[in-house]
């Protein structure tokens, strides 16, 4: 369900902030067209940290519900409080969510032992498939390969998004974890070997861009198909680093109104993309024929 190219959708807003079902439905419409495996939704990309409990919750009930099983939602539901996370994680699975996804906690800098008791006490607490999410450079929080072991056994984690770029991390998941278990990059710019590796996936910010030639270079390099998947990825790979000159999401919203696609908001502190940056991630969308 969630092998290939799944997309962490930006969550689409006016000039006051405000979230635009429009765009936002469009923008389900446009990923299903293009082939994309699966929907994020309201994880970093989709702004969830400053969107309030029941605006995410909102956020997710529109989503599952225009997507319709059209194509798989795994919802964003981490927190740095258990308790907050339980409760995003029963939004979803009410809301009609396929997965969820929970980033390690962030900020406070639990242990190892805090990490495996936080995900073990939001599985056991809601009876939905779940993703673990590792990705230090955010949160200040490295949750280690023999945690993620340790996390696999439980019978609704299904997965993990690891973030770290490290493909020996991946070497050593895949090692310790079940053929079923689910390994997903969540660096864009090493996803291709990533794949290549082993990982069955990317939950990826690029394909908010170029959904359809994410998915062609994911499944190639799923194939084992090393040089159709380099030469997809070339035409991506100015993107893969142009859409974090700033702070995700600031480039990938300025990419989606600039294609069209959204309109300008997003919500303080994020700031609208600096112009020194605006003309280098123009070339790199029109190097991957997204312009």
């Amino acid at each position: 369900m969630f092998k290939g190219s799944n997309v962490a959708l930006v969550t689409p807003m006016n000039e006051d902030g405000s979230v635009n079902e429009t765009a936002l439905f469009k923008l389900i419409d446009w990923h299903i067209e293009q082939g994309t495996s699966s929907i994020i939704a309201m994880g970093t990309t989709g702004e969830s940290a400053t969107l309030n409990e029941q605006e995410h919750c909102d956020v997710l009930k529109k989503v599952c519900q225009y997507a319709n099983k059209r194509i798989p939602i795994m919802a964003g539901t981490g927190a740095n409080s258990t308790t907050e996370a339980i409760a995003l994680t029963q939004c979803a699975k009410e809301a009609g969510a396929d997965a969820c996804l929970l980033v390690t906690p962030y900020y406070n800098k639990p242990t190892q032992e805090g990490l495996y008791l936080h995900h073990k006490a939001v599985a056991s607490a809601v009876d939905i498939p779940q993703f673990l999410y590792n990705v230090p450079s955010r949160t200040a929080c490295d949750m280690l390969p023999e945690t993620i072991a340790r996390l696999a056994k439980i019978k609704n984690i299904m997965g993990v998004k690891e973030a770290t770029g490290k493909m020996e991390r991946l070497t050593e998941i895949l090692a310790n974890t079940a053929d079923d278990f689910i390994i997903l990059s969540g660096d864009d710019a090493t996803t291709r070997a990533f794949l290549l590796t082993g990982g069955q996936g990317s939950i990826s910010v690029t394909a908010n861009i170029a959904p359809a030639l994410m998915q062609q270079m994911c499944q190639a390099a799923l194939a084992g198909e090393q040089a159709k998947s380099a030469a997809i990825d070339q035409k991506l790979s100015a993107l893969h680093q142009t859409l974090f000159l700033e702070s995700n999401p600031i480039p990938v919203k300025w990419a989606l109104n600039t294609m069209g696609l959204i309109p300008t908001g997003i919500r303080l502190p994020l700031t609208p993309l600096a112009k020194p940056y605006q003309a280098p991630l123009k070339a790199a969308m029109q190097q991957a024929n997204a312009l």
